[in-house]
């Protein structure tokens, strides 16, 4: 998957000097799981090529696209979702008439919002326009929008409006680079294009900058979530530039923050999409994925492709420990509801952590040389029990292997900062009754 932090340009573009400082909050890294909602015309459809990937080629992947959110783009190619569209919907039904065919029932942001809270989630990020250009939000910019088409609703206002009932943190995502309802390209068939075929010019540049500047001043969300890159003719000075857009941003939020997909040589938070991070990074990372192989909802996705909640509870505990949040993905079905290989993985993600919620919320990793690639089967975090003690986590996490006896120099190090009785190797020991990652408290010196 594609890193973005280190992509930026043109090089004759604004300096890192005329940004504001975009700093990682402590609200954030005290937060550690986010619920992603990604949920727009794509959910009519439903659908993704993935029963049978053993034939997907670097030449044939974008139009075999996995993820269902990307489907505007990849019914324009040759191949099983351009077939299968025509089947289910008709040669002459084109992907931007779904606009029409949308009706999610009411109340149901508030429903996703509940059920992010019941995963132990504390913060929520809804796609407010994804690449097919359709606004979820009520915009003065186009008509293409949830509150004048088929929806007849603001649900980003209705999103917003429920998270911050629930106390939860509001992140906006927003596709800048890409609008294909007002652009005209070939349909995207690698990832070189994915950069090349994007609008640049002032014009875009001052309709991405409205449109973001909206969702500022009505939401006042704390963190800006953009995916892809910016237009380039809005990374020069100006009103409308992106770095007057950061700081009228941190203007209304203060603690507020932005991800690291703007194609500029200043970032926030760095992402990982669908990777896994081998060690404890320097800096803090979120790891971003779909609870399946897609993000939008895949109605052909079933138990094979996805996370159950042993899996999910144990991906929590490798991202925190190694300095990440992670940003994890519900696609709610076109009518607002969450399928339940979804909803039942979360619901035992937040089962877990109502348990064992101290040893990853306001932790912070370990950084030790002899955990910097973490031992196999435990992982580490430093934070406070209840009571107010300093304390060094051990997470197990296959409990039912047994007690796992860490090597010398782990031990070593171990004993340096933790009470530990006796001496030589340590052993760890999960309580019984443990299933899916046990947790062992050791308070340090």
């Amino acid at each position: 998957m594609i890193s973005f932090d280190d992509r930026h340009g043109p090089a004759d573009a604004a300096p890192a000097t005329a940004y504001p400082e975009l700093t990682v909050p402590d609200w954030y890294r005290d937060a550690k799981l986010g619920i992603f909602v990604h949920w727009g015309l794509y959910s009519v459809p439903a659908w993704a090529d993935v029963l049978d990937r053993s034939d997907v080629t670097a030449e044939n992947a974008y139009a075999r696209h996995q993820y269902a959110e990307w489907y505007a783009n990849t019914v324009r190619l040759d191949g099983p979702t351009k077939q299968r569209h025509e089947q289910r919907f008709g040669v002459g039904h084109a992907y931007e008439d779904f606009a029409d065919d949308w009706h999610p029932a009411e109340g149901s942001p508030a429903q996703i919002v509940d059920l992010a809270v019941r995963a132990g989630a504390r913060y929520l990020v809804p796609t407010t326009k994804h690449h097919d250009g359709f606004c979820l939000w009520g915009s003065a910019t186009t008509p293409f929008t949830a509150a004048r088409r088929g929806p007849g609703r603001d649900l980003i206002a209705e999103f917003a409006a429920a998270a911050r009932e629930a106390g939860l943190r509001l992140g906006l995502y927003f596709s800048g680079a890409h609008d294909w309802h007002v652009s005209d390209f070939p349909p995207l068939t690698s990832n070189e294009e994915l950069f090349a075929l994007r609008r640049n010019d002032p014009a875009f540049a001052e309709f991405a900058a409205d449109q973001l500047r909206e969702l500022i001043d009505r939401f006042a969300p704390d963190l800006l979530w953009n995916d892809i890159d910016w237009p380039d003719a809005g990374k020069y000075d100006g009103p409308d530039s992106l770095q007057q857009l950061f700081r009228e941003h941190l203007a209304a939020m203060p603690d507020g923050m932005v991800n690291d997909r703007w194609g500029v040589p200043v970032h926030g938070v760095l992402t990982r999409e669908y990777q896994d991070i081998a060690a404890v990074q320097a800096e803090v990372f979120e790891s971003i994925r779909g609870l399946g192989l897609s993000f939008g909802y895949n109605a052909d996705e079933s138990a094979e492709h996805a996370l159950d909640g042993t899996e999910l509870i144990r991906l929590l505990v490798d991202v925190v420990s190694k300095n990440g949040n992670l940003l994890l993905n519900v696609g709610p079905r076109a009518d607002g509801s969450i399928p339940p290989l979804q909803a039942t993985a979360l619901e035992q993600l937040g089962e877990w952590l109502a348990t064992h919620g101290e040893a990853i919320y306001a932790t912070r990793p370990w950084f030790h040389e002899a955990v910097a690639t973490p031992p196999e089967g435990v992982r580490f975090t430093l934070g406070e029990t209840a009571a107010g003690q300093r304390a060094l986590y051990a997470l197990l996490l296959d409990p039912a292997a047994g007690p796992v006896e860490l090597d010398p120099p782990v031990s070593a190090a171990v004993r340096q900062i933790a009470q530990v009785p006796g001496e030589g190797p340590v052993t760890l020991r999960p309580e019984p009754g443990e299933r899916a990652v046990a947790v062992v408290t050791l308070p340090l010196r």
